[in-house]
């Protein structure tokens, strides 16, 4: 990780653990980060649930049940990095994520990165009850 992107993830960790301590949920606290950090949704979810790629990664195969060959943590850095760079993650993969972050899927997007996804997929990502 560079140094501005370290020192991005210690002020974000350090923020939502303040923000979380008085009674913040992650949705907030990730709206909160997006003042002062130009990144995507899904990469502000883990900064604002505190977690490392590393520990995202390893609670992915927990949840997915997997080895690690299903997620790596250059291609969670491709999907935070998505749509300017990188890959666009799998339905699937948005809704793990989720479950980690502690939302719901179709808050890891934008709208018009929402919109990129079949019809079905959009449908299913905003589903709250899945």
């Amino acid at each position: 990780m560079s140094g501005t992107g370290y020192q991005t993830l210690i002020d974000c960790r350090r923020r939502s653990r303040y923000l979380r301590q008085h009674g913040f949920t992650i949705d907030q606290i990730a709206t909160i980060l997006a003042l002062d950090h130009p990144a995507t949704p899904l990469r502000l979810y883990r900064h604002a649930a505190g977690l490392t790629a590393t520990q995202t990664v390893n609670a992915f195969h927990r949840l997915a049940d997997t080895a690690g060959a299903e997620l790596r943590e250059s291609r969670l850095y491709d999907y935070e990095n998505w749509p300017k760079a990188g890959r666009r993650p799998s339905p699937y993969t948005l809704h793990l994520l989720a479950r980690i972050y502690g939302t719901q899927p179709a808050c890891l997007l934008t709208p018009a990165m929402l919109a990129t996804y079949a019809p079905r997929d959009q449908y299913a990502l905003r589903r709250t009850d899945a």
